[in-house]
């Protein structure tokens, strides 16, 4: 008899720890992928001021894409991932590694290009939430933006591929020290 309760008290007890847990971690990745903590972090303050410039922010459909639409996958898996690697993000910020405009634009082009190496071997995944080659409207396109989404979705190219810079500023290439 004692056993029986221990053991249901057991069952009751790690199933309230175990829906708590997973409360707890929902509740986590909605509020880490609020735009509000996007931009919260000091070093985020240049990228903000791009993206408040960019179509994604403000546009003739009144749509916006906030941070996480644009770099967070939907998809648990890669969702996961996404927070365990952000952890670098929050170590940096805590480092002080780009507190500053000019280290951050020191870091620019690499960081630029972490997020298009990401972009393109997931098919501009987190794009393509949004824009599909399906179901856009090429007549509605100008004539030679048209002819390039038909080239790009018949070669199989991806977003990112033509369109760097469109919610913050396309960094140069680093000059090369003589």
């Amino acid at each position: 008899m004692r056993f029986t309760k221990w053991l249901s008290s057991t069952v009751l007890l790690s199933f309230a720890a175990g829906l708590a847990f997973v409360a707890a971690g929902s509740l986590f990745m909605h509020e880490t992928n609020r735009q509000e903590f996007c931009v919260s972090c000091h070093s985020m303050n240049v990228v903000d001021e791009e993206y408040q410039q960019s179509i994604h922010f403000k546009n003739a459909s009144g749509i916006q894409a906030t941070c996480a639409d644009c770099h967070v996958p939907q998809e648990f898996g890669p969702l996961l991932k996404a927070k365990i690697l952000a952890a670098k993000d929050v170590y940096h910020e805590i480092a002080g590694t780009i507190d500053t405009r000019e280290k951050f634009e020191a870091r620019r082009w690499h960081l630029a290009n972490v997020v298009w190496d990401k972009m393109e071997a997931t098919d501009s995944r987190e794009c393509r939430t949004c824009h599909e080659f399906t179901a856009m409207d090429y007549e509605a396109q100008g004539r030679k933006v048209a002819r390039r989404h038909q080239r790009a979705e018949d070669t199989g190219k991806t977003c990112i591929a033509c369109h760097k810079g469109v919610a913050h500023v396309e960094p140069l290439p680093p000059v090369a020290a003589l």
